[in-house]
């Protein structure tokens, strides 16, 4: 069994950068993924369904897109109209730069889901090349990935770790936020670099046939309905290798480990992993480890696929960014972790 899940956590990771059919369903090959991984360990039953079913937040996050979706198509000439008012006032760097620092700290107030909305909404119609509006995306979406885990609102990792810890509300930016908002500073920096003025007659060709319909927000919303399901399922189905080669590990390695998250629901990985019996050290070494790389790939982050999908972002093009910007971030904050 434990192969065979293996096996399948392999495809997860190397599929959807190889397969041009795989990049283009990513949520039905997810889905189908989890559905065999929960086959695979045995926990496909009622009870697991049932909880699927109840699960509050997935209607929350498609209604959601659903709704912001609509609102923003309605909105976007106004929205157009007061960027350029704007942006005649301000260096497009700054404006980058502080839209990745407020929507990073914004999204643990107002949820990284309605964070992600408004961020690709923004840089969709930035006057930027599409490559540049790619990188900034990714980087703002590493920015709202920490920021969201700063209140239990935030995100569902923030929530089961107040809860499994039985934390006050604040407690999280009392205890990382000292790691959390410089790491979002720096990524407002680092995406401020990508802003050039420079578009190709290409990008608007391209952008004005990517342009939005009531179909393709239909189908967005349901996308991400599936996305879900299929993190629930995979979260399940990969317990066993969670449970017998994750958890047993020593902070330092787990920190690494948890990298997996690139493609797993850091909020399942978190739920089996936090203990009230661990150190805050080993606490903040976990969660750090979880946030930095859900940003790594596309299925690591909901603000991801919701970004990928508005910006036609392929898994390659995600990787070729997010890949090294993630592993750059782990180092450095392994070094304040575990170095001083």
């Amino acid at each position: 069994m434990i192969y065979i899940l293996i096996f399948l956590l392999a495809i997860t990771f190397i599929l959807p950068i190889v397969s041009k059919k795989v990049e283009a369903n990513l949520e039905i090959f997810l889905f189908t993924i989890g559905v065999l991984a929960a086959v695979t360990s045995g926990a496909i039953n009622k009870t697991l369904l049932l909880t699927i079913a109840q699960n509050k937040f997935m209607y929350f996050i498609a209604f959601a897109v659903l709704i912001g979706g609509f609102l923003f198509k309605a909105l976007t000439i106004h929205i157009n109209k007061a960027l350029e008012h704007i942006l005649k006032r301000i260096p497009l760097r700054i404006f980058i730069f502080l839209l990745i620092v407020i929507i990073g700290l914004l999204s643990s107030v107002i949820t990284a889901i309605i964070a992600a909305l408004l961020l690709v909404e923004i840089v969709s119609i930035l006057p930027i090349n599409r490559k540049n509006k790619i990188n900034i995306n990714i980087v703002a979406c590493f920015s709202i990935g920490l920021g969201a885990i700063l209140t239990p609102i935030g995100e569902p990792l923030s929530t089961i770790v107040v809860s499994r810890l039985g934390l006050r509300f604040w407690s999280l930016l009392d205890q990382l936020g000292i790691y959390i908002i410089p790491g979002i500073i720096i990524l407002g920096i680092m995406g401020a670099a990508y802003g050039s003025k420079e578009k190709s007659k290409a990008d608007n060709d391209e952008e004005i046939v990517i342009g939005e319909t009531n179909k393709l927000i239909i189908i967005r919303a349901i996308k991400i309905f599936l996305f879900i399901i299929a993190l629930e399922l995979l979260g399940e189905g990969f317990k066993p290798i969670i449970e017998t080669y994750i958890l047993p590990l020593d902070t330092r390695y787990l920190y690494w480990v948890n990298m997996s998250s690139a493609v797993l629901d850091n909020a399942t990985l978190a739920a089996a992993e936090i203990s009230v019996k661990m150190s805050p050290e080993q606490i903040k070494a976990v969660l750090i480890g979880l946030l930095v790389s859900g940003g790594i790939m596309i299925p690591g982050n909901i603000p991801n696929i919701i970004s990928a999908g508005k910006l036609k972002i392929t898994s390659k093009e995600w990787i070729k960014v997010g890949a090294p910007i993630g592993i750059a971030i782990m180092l450095i904050y392994y070094v304040v972790l575990f170095v001083f």
